[in-house]
């Protein structure tokens, strides 16, 4: 997995809208990168509900907002539309990001993590191992307590 302080592995995958996202595009801004295991399962659907529910919070600080799962872009995108997503949901079908960032389960799934990648491009904090939906509130306490 990848660890704090190391440089966050740059990457291009398709978001729900069709939008080809660059991680390297957002070099300059704060990013939260979540991966959750799959689209519409109740922990993955809290999680991104109270996401969406704090985008709010997310903007005023100028943080960018990014979910990843292996779903499809179709997926990602009726997932989105249902539950009003306001940020990025992106698709890495080929599982190569998860692979990337050491969070590919052996269930071929992507484990519940969240980095934080500061302006330089490096992982400034990685959340794991808590409940899906007090993951977006801690991401926005670190943040809060670094910026």
């Amino acid at each position: 997995m990848v660890n704090e302080g190391e440089e966050a592995p740059d990457f291009e995958l398709q978001s729900h809208d069709g939008e080809t996202i660059r991680l390297s595009n957002y070099r300059g801004r704060w990013v939260v990168l979540y991966f959750f295991p799959k689209a519409f399962t109740s922990g993955c659907t809290r999680e991104t509900q109270e996401f969406t529910r704090l985008w709010d919070e997310f903007e005023k600080l100028g943080v960018t907002v990014l979910g990843i799962s292996i779903d499809s872009v179709s997926t990602q995108r009726r997932f989105a539309e249902k539950y009003g997503v306001k940020f990025k949901l992106l698709s890495d079908s080929q599982k190569r990001v998860s692979q990337a960032y050491g969070v590919l389960r052996p269930t071929g799934t992507a484990e519940r993590v969240t980095f934080i990648i500061n302006p330089e491009g490096k992982v400034a904090k990685v959340i794991r191992r808590v409940k899906p939906e007090e993951h977006p509130a801690k991401a926005l306490d670190f943040l809060r307590q670094s910026m």
